[in-house]
């Protein structure tokens, strides 16, 4: 078995100073990259090359062979781009790690032949992305870096899901939120790993939904709170508008708020609140509200009619009270109207009659 020993030197001696030598240069190439490995041969001045190749080192049946490129099992991508008069430089296209090693240079002249004593060394190495942090909140500083493991100065851009990422360090958005990768420029189809991004929100876009949208009492109806979360919402609260209006008194939790039995005390204005590890939002208030059948003991909305000596009526307010109170008037409903003649009326004087209809006037008289 050989030694394998690196002979290292920043610049390279004359070529054709009738000495013979091989001098490298080791690289260091990133996986799909192209490298060309820097070489300069000398040999005496009336000698004239005839022949050269590059072989690499391999370990075959416990002992250090040198193999020729075109020979080996599976050879680099490779393309001699040097010439018989003392540059010996090798091109290696799409580097594979398959290509790591020691590579040694031959050539044969008119009068000898000239194998290196010393060797380049191939190093193959992959980019590697880095996020910091990879979870974050919203409005979070976020800081991309990619790390080559070579030497070499690269330009380095960045992808979001394909996309291009215009700055490596940025303030996060949940738009931002993904996997990531960094390439090499004008080499795009040089990537790194994937590393995701986790952007964290609280919730947003709440919305209730009402089924059904109106509700007879006595049935069921269900109130469904729906948001838009980064981790998704784990509390939800109701809360239903007091009679006089000031405040909230919670009815209820979970993300459905089911009321089996629907009574007159159950209408009104109800929202809900959800609630994550980041923060928590308020839905806008929406209206629970009841029909019922002409004949029915239901609560609906009930007019205060004010009759007026000319002979017709408009709405001066409105409330809810129970049907019951007015059943005898049950029977007297006219289609829904903001004011009409008052057939039949026999008062002469201004009165006042609370009169009660599912989503109708009334005209008593």
């Amino acid at each position: 078995a050989f030694r394998l020993i690196i002979f290292l030197q920043d610049s390279f001696s004359g070529v054709l100073s009738g000495y013979w030598s091989v001098i490298f240069e080791n690289q260091c190439a990133l996986k799909g990259t192209s490298v060309v490995i820097k070489c300069r041969y000398d040999y005496p001045s009336d000698h004239t090359v005839t022949s050269r190749w590059w072989s690499k080192a391999q370990y075959i049946f416990g002992a250090w062979s040198l193999v020729p490129l075109s020979r080996l099992h599976s050879p680099p991508d490779f393309k001699y781009v040097g010439d018989d008069h003392g540059n010996c430089d090798l091109e290696i296209n799409n580097v594979r790690h398959a290509d790591e090693g020691a590579y040694f240079f031959s050539f044969v002249t008119t009068r000898n032949r000239w194998t290196s004593r010393n060797f380049a060394e191939l190093s193959v190495k992959e980019l590697t992305a880095v996020v910091q942090p990879s979870t974050v909140t919203e409005g979070d500083h976020v800081s991309l870096s990619c790390v080559s493991g070579c030497s070499t100065p690269t330009t380095i851009v960045w992808f979001r899901d394909g996309q291009l990422v215009p700055k490596p360090v940025f303030r996060a958005r949940r738009d931002d939120a993904g996997r990531y990768y960094c390439a090499v420029l004008r080499q795009e189809t040089v990537t790194s790993n994937l590393v995701a991004l986790n952007v964290q929100y609280r919730p947003t876009n709440l919305s209730v939904s009402i089924d059904p949208p109106q509700a007879a009492e006595s049935s069921g109806v269900n109130l469904t709170c729906s948001s838009v979360a980064n981790p998704a919402a784990v509390n939800y609260t109701w809360y239903k508008k007091t009679d006089d209006s000031s405040s909230m008194l919670q009815v209820g939790s979970g993300q459905v708020l089911s009321l089996p039995s629907v009574e007159a005390s159950h209408t009104g204005l109800y929202l809900c609140q959800a609630r994550n590890s980041v923060g928590e939002n308020n839905s806008t208030e929406v209206l629970l509200t009841m029909t019922s059948e002409e004949q029915g003991l239901c609560h609906f909305l009930h007019f205060l009619i004010i009759i007026s000596n000319r002979g017709d009526f408009k709405v001066a307010q409105s409330r809810r009270a129970s049907a019951s109170t007015y059943s005898n008037l049950t029977g007297l409903c006219v289609p829904l109207q903001l004011s009409f003649p008052c057939c039949n009326c026999r008062k002469s004087r201004n009165m006042a009659a609370v009169i009660s209809c599912p989503g109708h006037f009334v005209n008593p008289w």
